[in-house]
Formats: structure tokens, sequence, C-alpha cells
């Protein structure tokens, strides 16, 4: 994995055969006390090493563009205007800083159905935001976010009830406990493994050193804890990559047995 380019909304890697792209949709801030232990109560007192803006946590919020020349797969979508939010929904410049063409796409994948994951498959004039869409790929768990705002696509969704192929080198693995849903995609290039997550991890200066912290909005705190033990452990194989919803952007990184834990190595600077 190899880092191309690197803009104000978007960072390009090359991949083996594949070209994946970064994109940035803005940022979030959440209260600190959104973390949980492991008895699920609020974590009193955070390490120094997790840095606080304003007395709130900062998450990135990023999408990734995954191309082999001639297919392409979109993960996630961003938040649109759904966020109420001016540091949200700036995918659509990310896609176009990056010159990809929306109308081009035709396959999305959704981790999971959280508005700032699921809602920019609408753009804030109420349009689709990619006119030619064929296919929406989302955890079984989580298609019941179709309805209203998102109705539109409802017809194009492809529920994920068990790992399947999306494409010759696309895999979507059902990792449930933040959301029924939540499903992870593992994109298989000539040179190795990238990791596709959602809100496997909110909080990467804390949940990768320690990883049996949680987060208030997993739906099932205890089946999100073992879900993230379980990827993990899987990307410390070689040649495995992670590529983040809220790791900081571009949010593509190494990981690596730490301690109890495990260490994060990203592979490029910070573009927000």
């Amino acid at each position: 994995m190899r880092l191309i380019s690197s803009s104000r909304y978007h960072a390009t890697f090359e991949f083996g055969d594949l070209q994946v792209i970064s994109l940035r949709d803005g940022y979030i801030d959440m209260p600190p006390t959104r973390l949980r232990d492991e008895d699920g109560c609020s974590i009193e007192e955070l390490p120094a090493t997790v840095p606080l803006i304003g007395g709130n946590l900062r998450l990135a919020v990023n999408a990734f563009f995954v191309t082999d020349g001639t297919r392409s797969l979109l993960i996630d979508t961003g938040a649109s205007d759904n966020w109420h939010d001016p540091t949200m929904g700036l995918i659509y410049d990310a896609l176009d800083e990056a010159g990809i063409d929306r109308a081009r796409i035709t396959d999305v994948a959704i981790t999971h159905n959280h508005e700032d994951h699921v809602s920019g498959l609408i753009a804030p004039d109420g349009s689709e935001a990619f006119p030619k869409l064929e296919r929406v790929w989302i955890g079984a768990g989580d298609t019941s976010v179709f309805t209203g705002r998102l109705e539109p696509v409802r017809d194009r969704v492809v529920p994920v009830a068990e790992k399947i192929a999306v494409n010759d080198w696309t895999i979507a693995i059902p990792t449930p406990g933040h959301t029924p849903g939540h499903t992870v995609y593992d994109i298989e290039s000539s040179t190795g493994h990238l990791l596709v997550w959602g809100d496997t991890v909110h909080v990467p200066t804390l949940q990768f050193d320690q990883p049996e912290v949680s987060w208030e909005f997993d739906g099932n705190q205890s089946q999100a804890r073992a879900a993230r033990a379980a990827l993990l452990e899987r990307l410390t194989r070689p040649s495995h990559f992670v590529a983040g919803a809220h790791l900081d952007s571009p949010g593509i990184a190494r990981v690596a047995p730490s301690g109890a834990g495990y260490a994060l190595e990203y592979l490029a600077p910070p573009i927000g």
C-alpha cells in the first residue's frame, strides 16, 4: 500500500492492482462520556494521549472508493446535509477533488445504517447522489433505514446476511455489535488485504491500546467488543491494512501487537 497523492479532501493510494481513494466527509465532535468500560460505565479519566478539543473527542468521518480501473466500489457515503453541521457532508467535494464522476458509480457498500455513513446516498437537494446506482450492499439487520429520505434507493438494496462476494476483489463480512447489520468489507489486491470498517473503532488514540473500551451507541457492547478483538487480531497478519471511517483522515493504517493492545501506524499524515 503506497500513498500516491494527498489533497484537502482526499488521498489516493496504490494497492497492488487496485487504487484506493480515501474521501473526507468531515468530522464530528462527541463528549468523552460516550466511551464505556467493560461494565458499561462512562470512563471517568482519559489518558493524556487522547486529545480533546473544547472538551470533546473529534471523530474524523471517512468514506473509501476502490477501483481496478474498470469496476469500482464506494464504501460509505457520509452524512450529506442530514447532520445539520457545516463540518460534515463534504464527500461530494471530495469526489470532485479526486476526479471521480458520481454518475459512474453503480455499486455502494454501507458499513452500517447510521446517518454519517448512509445519508450521502441522497444529495442535499433531495436527488439521488449516484444517478446510475444499481446496488446498495448493507447488512441484513440494518435494511430498515431505507424509508423516508432514503426510500428512493430501497429497490436496489442487497441485504448481506452472511459472508458474500460483492465483486471479484471484495468480500462482505458481517460483524454485528455496533448495529445488528454492521459489516466489514475485505478488499483483496495482488499485494494484500484491506479491511474497510465503519464503527469498529471510534477513538483510535484509545481503542487500539485498550480495545476493551466500547462506545455508548454500540447496540450490543459485548458483541461489538468481540468483533473488534477478532478484527484487530486479523489485522496483525502480514500484508493486512485497515481503512477506518473514524480513523484520522485519510484513515488507512497498519496494525501491530503492542503490549496488551495494538499499535496503529498511519500510512499518510492527517489531511484535516
